[in-house]
């Protein structure tokens, strides 16, 4: 009963509105013969200037503004019932001959001409009976798209361009549309990035993204540009990810838009295929310091840091270009190849390069953990010291002094007592680090536990005429004031 009352309502709104439209005409034929537009036509708000500059020699209502005018209304007032259907009565097919002549005569009468042919446009292609059909109504899309573009290039709000914009939208329903114009929708999609850059739409990013995979299958581009594609787009995403930190509703759309990113990119990410595209790309050009920078930065991101491309492409810009950036990437390649010596020396001449005082601590830090493999114990002390003096919260670099004491303990003592004795200042390193930062909590309290057990027993205490709480001076190279505990 409920459907038969709406199905009612439905053929009564259209009843009402073939009234509308005749009453609607014979106004207009009354307003127009007393020539009343003349006064109204140059009061829209929306009016464009400088239409000459558009290509376009006609007025906003163009050559017959009468004309348009009543074509205008009639279209937009059978638009409004069709709305009322939800865009699926047959209301469309009477609009549609006057929606046309606007659309063809009059192209400034108003943008929602564009706007509401899309969902024209979008109905017909809906009920195409075959492919043929089907295309001429996205050639009409796209030529809807490309009069917009042409005669409303500027935001009516923002007073900017919308041209990379539409062409973004464009390239989406292009490419979802007619999947064989997928190269059309590529460049299309690319235009919109170049033009939009960090103000890209997150469609716009995806579906570039599947275009230049469709583009790379099909042999219409070379594979290298999906890695291109993929670091260019990505930086725009995490920018925008940054950005919208402060709306849920944005950051869960430039969320979703890297998951889906990342997710086509996924067949690609291995480094085997990564090292055969970038290794393709520096054959060309070798000495190109800004693609030696991508190839670095994208390999090390990827964790292909064992390649043999990396190795040669960190030195090839190390050598190019010296910096703290390709000093440290040579370091951790040379990590990599636990060839510590080389690494240190790379660490080292980045330190002289680096400018802020927490990348000069993370270094110092890494230098300390070098000398450790290096069994060089002063050495990796002085720079786990270096490193927390400029930032005191590192709690790893006190983890680091204290695994130094606690792997010496029997090498500097000859006793019951002074083997364990390193103990104690292993013990205390691992409570500072504990108190800097809270991070590294669980991680001191296992090491604490596990070496407290290697303290002096009461017996050996007692005997060395040793008391428990009183201080200690640790010999050998740790050269530290402790204080006495027997073993738990």
């Amino acid at each position: 009963m409920k459907a038969g009352l709406e199905k009612g309502n439905i053929f009564n709104q259209i009843n009402k509105y073939e009234m509308k439209i005749k009453v609607l005409s014979i106004v207009l034929g009354l307003i127009i013969s007393a020539g009343v537009f003349g006064a109204s036509v140059e009061k829209n708000d929306n009016f464009q200037e400088n239409l000459n500059s558009l290509g376009y020699q006609g007025g906003k209502y163009g050559a017959d503004s009468v004309k348009c005018i009543t074509e205008l209304s009639l279209y937009q007032e059978a638009f409004k019932q069709w709305k009322i259907t939800n865009y699926k009565s047959a209301i469309v097919n009477d609009l549609m001959p006057h929606w046309r002549w606007v659309f063809l005569n009059c192209p400034l009468a108003s943008e929602n001409t564009y706007l509401n042919g899309l969902k024209i446009v979008d109905y017909y292609l809906a009920k195409a009976p075959n492919e043929q059909v089907k295309n001429a109504y996205i050639d009409t899309l796209e030529m809807i798209y490309e009069k917009r573009i042409q005669y409303f290039p500027i935001h009516n709000k923002t007073g900017k361009s919308q041209v990379g914009d539409l062409k973004g939208k464009m390239g989406v329903d292009l490419f979802t549309l007619a999947p064989e114009r997928c190269k059309k929708a590529y460049t299309i999609l690319k235009e919109s990035v170049d033009l939009e850059g960090n103000e890209s739409a997150s469609a716009t990013l995806v579906f570039f993204f599947r275009a230049t995979i469709k583009m790379v299958k099909a042999g219409n581009a070379d594979e290298t540009i999906i890695v291109d594609t993929y670091d260019l787009i990505s930086d725009i995403v995490d920018k925008n990810i940054e950005k919208s930190k402060a709306n849920a509703a944005e950051l869960a759309q430039w969320e979703n838009a890297k998951a889906n990113i990342d997710n086509t990119f996924e067949p690609f990410a291995n480094c085997e295929i990564l090292v055969d595209i970038y290794g393709k790309k520096l054959n060309t050009n070798p000495k190109d310091i800004e693609l030696l920078e991508k190839v670095t930065s994208s390999l090390k991101k990827k964790k292909c840091t064992k390649s043999e491309l990396f190795f040669s492409a960190s030195q090839a810009l190390y050598n190019a270009k010296p910096s703290a950036e390709s000093a440290l990437l040579m370091g951790k390649m040379n990590i990599e190849k636990e060839a510590y010596e080389v690494a240190a020396k790379y660490y080292l001449e980045a330190i002289d390069m680096i400018q802020d005082q927490m990348g000069k601590a993370e270094t110092y830090a890494d230098l300390g953990k070098i000398y450790y493999k290096l069994n060089d114990m002063n050495k990796a002390r002085l720079y786990a010291r270096k490193a927390i003096e400029l930032n005191p919260a590192d709690g790893m670099s006190y983890i680091l002094i204290g695994d130094l004491y606690a792997s010496s303990a029997s090498a500097c003592g000859d006793n019951d007592l002074t083997k364990r004795v390193a103990y104690w200042a292993a013990v205390d390193k691992y409570i500072q680090a504990r108190n800097a930062n809270a991070e590294f909590e669980e991680l001191a309290n296992k090491r604490i536990a596990t070496y407290s057990q290697h303290f002096p027993t009461t017996e050996i205490i007692f005997f060395h005429d040793l008391k428990e709480g009183t201080s200690y001076r640790i010999e050998c190279w740790i050269n530290e004031t402790t204080i006495v505990r027997a073993a738990k």
